[in-house]
């Protein structure tokens, strides 16, 4: 890689270019020059107010400013699988194609997701916002609202590190988009994919056969903008995503609510009985028993509850129109050590791991990869249209508590109002949406608290090391 510095900025911007609202972003900038000699920039966005980032975190955003896209030692790949298009971010320093970046490019793009094996592995995810017409709906200031909020609310749900990041159109269009619409158009299955790669095609010849434009390209249109992020995990089955029998739409986001630990969140009863309920109910459909497998401890079930909980707070929140299906998870060990709960990431989904504890417990946690739907006002709200929030009845404490003095800042124009509106290229109304809908969650929340309907109990860590909780006394309005 070649050197980079970091500037702080109170305003990242294009110079000498006005600046269009999804251009405007805030925070630590690195700057790279392409083979054109345009100067791109890759933003660490500004942390959020309260939010709480770990070391890796701090050390993902730093690895993300640090790639320099046109490094001998990295290839780029069109992302020609699921229903976005997208670029992949190759580790080519060794391998079959070590350091041959033209030569990468040109055969192993070919094999798709397959390519990865021909790398020293991926370095990132690079996605762009693409809403015309024939394609899946994706919007690149999404992942950074799931990323920062989830921060704030200190969530147990993992969800991935992205930083904003543009990049020469020229290049782009040569290495990347005019390569993804002919490979993708061989994949009769890649329908979608292939329109948004001709979409992209079409806009990096002609700027204005997209609109609105600047959702795509800098001011000065020398540069389309994403984010770079990452996408770890497996996808769970109908155990979690529900068995999608009733179609796209609210139909399959009813069928999500009939999962295991949805079925436990809607049980208006003590946190052991409504898992074992929520079991027991969801075993009555086939394929979700089969999914299940025969044995799911109830310590897994607690951890599912609360990282469900919080997918459908931010769901709600950022009008999230495509999360059921796209949940994915990462298997660790999990097991008592001197009475604290330790853990490890599991090598592989069976047990048998000799170097962990021989009772430690195999469970799987939930990774929120795919985040590119929300943030719109277009975008339909599912968890709000299906009523997600109000057939919950178990919450935890802190994420409530935090969730109360976010709609207070956010109906004061506090500090994390003004990081909203400035940070992350957002329009106004898109700010405005997330404004509105944080308060119709909280008044949700406050409705089901103040009736006594909502058990503060979702503490999967108190839950492994005790086998039950006992709910927190929470003021129904923060205080």
């Amino acid at each position: 890689m070649k050197p980079f510095r970091f500037i702080l900025l109170v305003l990242a911007s294009t110079a000498g270019s006005p600046l269009l609202a999804s251009d405007a972003v805030e925070g630590n900038v690195t700057e790279f020059t392409s083979p054109q000699g345009v100067i791109e920039r890759c933003v660490r966005i500004a942390a959020i107010p309260g939010g709480e980032y770990s070391k890796g975190d701090l050390k993902d955003e730093a690895s993300y400013c640090g790639i320099d896209l046109y490094a001998s030692n990295v290839a780029l790949c069109p992302k020609t699988w699921s229903t976005s298009p997208g670029m992949m971010v190759y580790d080519i320093s060794g391998g079959p194609y070590s350091n041959d970046r033209a030569e990468f490019e040109r055969n192993a793009c070919k094999e798709g997701k397959s390519a990865g094996r021909l790398s020293e592995g991926d370095l990132a995810k690079f996605k762009v916002t693409m809403n015309a017409k024939g394609t899946s709906g994706t919007f690149s200031a999404s992942p950074l609202l799931y990323y920062h909020f989830s921060r704030y609310f200190d969530m147990t749900v993992k969800v991935p590190v992205s930083v904003w990041r543009t990049m020469d159109v020229a290049m782009h269009a040569s290495e990347v988009a005019r390569p993804g619409l002919a490979i993708s158009g061989h994949n009769r299955s890649a329908r979608m994919n292939h329109a948004g790669w001709q979409h992209l095609v079409d806009a990096e010849v002609n700027p204005s056969s997209y609109s609105p434009m600047d959702d795509i390209f800098t001011a000065d249109r020398k540069q389309i903008y994403g984010v770079l992020t990452s996408s770890p995990g497996h996808r769970y089955g109908s155990e979690i995503n529900g068995t999608r029998r009733s179609g796209w739409g609210k139909g399959q986001n009813f069928d999500f609510q009939e999962t295991p630990a949805f079925l436990a969140l809607r049980r208006d009863a003590p946190l052991v009985e409504a898992i074992d309920a929520g079991l027991r109910e969801a075993r009555k459909d086939g394929q979700i028993n089969r999914d299940l497998g025969p044995d799911v401890p109830r310590e897994q079930m607690a951890y599912w509850m609360r990282e469900i909980s919080e997918i459908v707070l931010l769901d709600f929140i950022f009008s999230q129109q495509d999360r059921v299906g796209n949940i994915d998870f990462t298997p660790y060990y999990y097991w008592i050590e001197n009475g604290k709960l330790a853990h490890k990431k599991a090598k592989h989904h069976e047990p048998g791991d000799s170097s962990v504890p021989a009772g430690a417990m195999l469970l799987r946690r939930t990774n929120l990869n795919d985040n590119d739907a929300g943030g719109r006002v277009a975008y339909a709200n599912f968890a709000k249209s299906t009523q997600m929030l109000e057939k919950l009845r178990h919450f935890d404490g802190k994420v409530y508590a935090r969730l109360i003095a976010l709609d207070r800042d956010l109906q004061n124009s506090g500090p994390i109002y003004q990081w909203l509106a400035s940070s992350l290229g957002l329009k106004e109304a898109e700010v405005a949406q997330v404004v509105k809908n944080t308060r119709l969650a909280t008044a949700i929340l406050q409705d089901s608290c103040t009736a006594g309907k909502l058990h503060f109990d979702l503490n999967p860590k108190q839950f492994f090391v005790s086998g039950d909780v006992t709910p927190e006394e929470i003021s129904c309005d923060g205080t």
